[in-house]
């Protein structure tokens, strides 16, 4: 039986209950979506996968993106991304420093992500603490707690979100080994708009949808203005209050829904102290479809 504990926060819940390496039956597959709109992040402890059993549970929920970037896949399976800091003779296994500042993933993609979903295979601990930290906000509170004058100016305007703004943030930090995006690889992703806030769909309720890492500029604004607004947004949405941690464990299948939430990976951890973790993208091509949690019997997506 699968079982939904929320963690008390203001984000978080564990499911208990269930092998994700098993044929995901339509009851189970609709709590963990409910239960993502609900609590924005979900995990499912001492999960045992393969890559392939990750890309396939994942493949339930929507559409497996590729990174654009074209590296650091698991073999034979490129949907599945590896974020490591280790390093074997001279070449690193994974992105070591994905995710680490505030952002929404795919935000920058005309088709925006779900969530994302991924497994730890080795987490660092140092004097039985683990390091690594996934922190979380949530954009469903964000959003309630804007200013009511700010959210009638921006009920319906929409924002303008760049994939190379983040990529270039990271390459310029102290030691990165990221390589410069190539022209095709910017062209795959130019700018895209999307509107400041977003009804859920499995919820209905409103969040804010725009994200340090991605979002530029406010459209139909003046450059100042749109610059000022956006540096409110960012301060109000990382407010403590909407703020939320998980503390990794190996074996963790963490699930959360892009829509809900902004993350940021902590890097607290040494070359020293190895990390490895498998990730699978899910797009938003089939979440906003009115029949999405329809049943569907027992399907189970091809490795």
């Amino acid at each position: 039986m699968l079982e939904v504990e929320p963690g008390g926060d203001i984000l978080g819940a564990r499911i208990e209950g269930i092998d994700l390496a098993q044929p995901l039956s339509h009851p189970a597959f609709a709590t963990i979506c409910r239960a993502l709109g609900d609590h924005g992040v979900v995990c499912f402890p001492r999960q045992q996968l393969d890559a392939a059993a990750l890309k396939r549970f994942s493949a339930h929920f929507g559409t497996l993106e590729i990174n654009v970037t074209g590296g650091f896949q698991e073999p034979g399976h490129p949907e599945v991304m590896i974020l490591s800091n280790i390093v074997e003779d001279g070449r690193p296994l994974g992105l070591a420093d994905a995710g680490q500042s505030w952002h929404t993933d795919m935000s920058y993609s005309r088709t925006i992500a779900y969530a994302n979903v991924l497994h730890g295979i080795r987490i660092p601990q140092r004097d039985g603490r683990p390091l690594g930290d996934t922190l979380f906000a949530n954009m469903q509170a964000a959003c309630d707690g804007l200013p009511a004058e700010l959210k009638r100016k921006l009920q319906h305007a929409t924002a303008i979100h760049d994939f190379a703004k983040f990529w270039d943030a990271m390459r310029a930090r102290p030691g990165s080994r990221r390589a410069p995006l190539t022209d095709a690889q910017r062209a795959a992703k130019p700018p895209v708009a999307h509107p400041v806030f977003l009804r859920h769909p499995i919820t209905g309720r409103d969040v804010l949808y725009a994200n340090p890492g991605y979002t530029i500029r406010i459209e139909g604004l003046p450059e100042s203005e749109s610059d000022g607004i956006l540096r409110f947004l960012f301060e109000h949405q990382l407010q403590p209050q909407y703020q939320y941690a998980h503390h990794w464990c190996e074996g963790d299948v963490l699930m959360w829904d892009d829509l809900v939430t902004l993350h940021n990976a902590v890097p607290d951890y040494g070359p020293e102290e190895p990390r490895m973790i498998r990730r699978c993208q899910v797009m938003a091509d089939r979440v906003f479809d009115p029949d999405f949690l329809a049943p569907w019997g027992n399907p189970v997506a091809a490795a």
